[in-house]
């Protein structure tokens, strides 16, 4: 295991929810959402019921200190170094003492009442393995935070029979899950750095005979992408297409992935065709240069699929 550190203390000696928030240079925007965790569990009857982790991916903003001084009763992890977010999550699972795992971002705050609803819904619901809640802009506007289906599921559906429900996953920006069933799952799958391991880890919760739910009523406030707002799109787009190709790799047969591979090659093949043609026109289109760029991307991910 990587060198970390674990500071802080339990909220008490019973615990229904142990909340796991994963962060990498985001200081003022994880204190706003530590404030509102910690005014939520006081409000509420889960005082004294609850544990906050909060790992930092080696930050370099000052989050760790700002979360000793501010918030001692956090339980916090210093890893020496950006483990990604899945594998920083495995540091504070196999930590964990609660009922329940809530995970949730840094650049997110708990609004009133949200986390008994999401605990009554998941005692309620006991066919339900996972959930995701509803996400809203800071303006209050939603946010979308359910699909119904996997990428590439078209070309897969062999792949995908016979499972529970009808969600095919939940953003992880908010979602809360059964703890031994995650234990049993082995955490989230630590190839996926960043991006996909919601969907990853919503596909084997069904594997494992459960549904993946949606909670409307537990409202959360996601400023979303901030720990990515100073990567180039370009940079962003690779890790996804990264992420996809390792989650068709995981899921899918040798023969969904070749048709796939196929579709998704011809495709990127036409639009670069169409975009080399358009730029002799207008040659300093920087939204087709960077179009261009996309597609060359995508082809050459699916040429070593």
């Amino acid at each position: 295991m990587e060198n970390t550190k674990l500071t802080g203390q339990h909220f008490g000696v019973e615990c229904s929810v142990s909340v796991i928030i994963v962060s990498y240079n985001t200081s003022d925007l994880l204190s706003a959402c530590l404030k509102s965790l910690e005014r939520e569990l006081a409000n509420s009857r889960l005082a004294g019921q609850a544990e906050i982790f909060v790992v930092d991916n080696n930050s370099r903003d000052g989050s760790s200190d700002m979360v000793k001084t501010e918030f001692p009763r956090v339980r916090l992890i210093q890893n020496t170094e950006n483990l990604g977010f899945g594998k920083a999550n495995n540091r504070a699972i196999e930590r964990a003492k609660g009922d329940y795992l809530f995970f949730l971002n840094p650049d997110a705050e708990v609004c009133q009442g949200a986390i008994a609803v999401m605990l009554d819904f998941m005692k309620k619901t006991t066919d339900i393995g996972l959930a995701g809640t509803a996400l809203i802009f800071p303006d209050g506007s939603p946010q979308p935070s359910v699909e119904k289906t996997y990428p590439g599921a078209r070309y897969a559906a062999a792949d995908l029979q016979n499972l529970p429900g009808d969600i095919a996953w939940v953003m992880g920006a908010s979602m809360i899950a059964r703890a031994g069933l995650i234990k049993r799952i082995g955490g989230f799958d630590e190839r996926f750095f960043l991006y996909g391991e919601d969907i990853d880890l919503c596909l084997s919760v069904r594997k494992h005979g459960f549904a993946v739910g949606y909670i409307p009523d537990a409202v959360i406030i996601h400023h979303e992408g901030q720990s990515e707002k100073n990567s180039l799109p370009l940079h962003v787009f690779e890790k996804k297409m990264a992420a996809a190709i390792l989650f068709f790799k995981k899921h899918y047969s040798g023969k969904s992935r070749k048709t796939i591979r196929n579709i998704q090659s011809l495709q990127a093949i036409w639009r670069i065709f169409s975009l080399r043609i358009s730029l002799l026109f207008f040659p300093s289109d920087p939204d087709r240069r960077q179009k261009l760029s996309k597609y060359k991307k995508i082809l050459s991910f699916y040429k070593s699929f």
